[in-house]
């Protein structure tokens, strides 16, 4: 079974004090998170560029689940949100809000905690679209974790990721050490543009697009980029 259905309430789950991701409710109930509704919705037009209907859709690090659930809302066939680093791990985000905004949307998006070394295609099966969203750079080990994503697109992958060193042709990436990176200790590293395409070659998208964040400006130093990677 590739996922669990959220936690199945008498009442609302208690609402958390704090989240992520910011949510306009269908009752018009609108929650404002850390990322702006504006940010997240111009970001769900370039992740979702290629379509979602139909499709069978993995979120990984899903947090509060903004992407899981619009790709539902845009008529994917199945959609199944994971995390490990902000639901239980050294994030400091928990599933709460996950759980509420579920419950709030009466959704059927399925839920499941897996922390990225254990994310297996034998065991979560594979998908028409995998996003891995906000990821890379939090990982110790980045190519490990993107191929452990790689494994379960048998079509696309899409990767926003912070970037750097993009004045460089080579494919370099950047370690940035403690909180050097947006005062975030669990921010590692960076690739450059000609780095994250060659990663995502290797793993197997002979097809990949890389554009610029909708509201991150794209410099010779850092930016954050979309990239959209497809086997065929």
């Amino acid at each position: 079974m590739i996922g669990e259905e959220s936690k199945i309430f008498s009442a609302s789950p208690k609402r958390p004090a704090k989240f992520f991701h910011s949510f306009a409710l269908p009752d018009g109930t609108r929650i404002a998170g850390d990322k702006t509704l504006d940010t997240l919705v111009r970001e769900a037009d370039v992740v979702f560029r290629n379509g979602v209907q139909g499709r069978s859709v993995i979120d990984i690090g899903a947090w509060d689940g903004y992407m899981s659930f619009e790709a539902e809302r845009r008529g994917a066939r199945s959609v199944l949100a994971t995390d490990h680093f902000c639901w239980s791990g050294p994030g400091w985000g928990t599933r709460e809000g996950f759980d509420f905004i579920h419950y709030r949307l009466r959704s059927k998006v399925l839920a499941r905690e897996v922390d990225i070394p254990d994310l297996d295609p034998a065991d979560l099966g594979t998908f028409d679209l995998v996003l891995f969203l906000g990821v890379l750079y939090h990982l110790r080990d980045p190519f490990a974790g993107l191929l452990r994503a790689a494994a379960l697109a048998h079509d696309e992958l899409v990767v926003e990721t912070e970037t750097a060193c993009n004045d460089s042709e080579e494919p370099v990436m950047r370690f940035f050490p403690g909180a050097e990176l947006d005062g975030d200790a669990t921010n590692f590293w960076a690739p450059n543009l000609s780095c994250l395409r060659a990663m995502l070659q290797d793993a197997g998208f002979p097809q990949v697009t890389i554009v610029s964040h909708p509201l991150i400006h794209l410099g010779p130093g850092r930016g954050r980029v979309i990239a959209h990677a497809r086997r065929s």
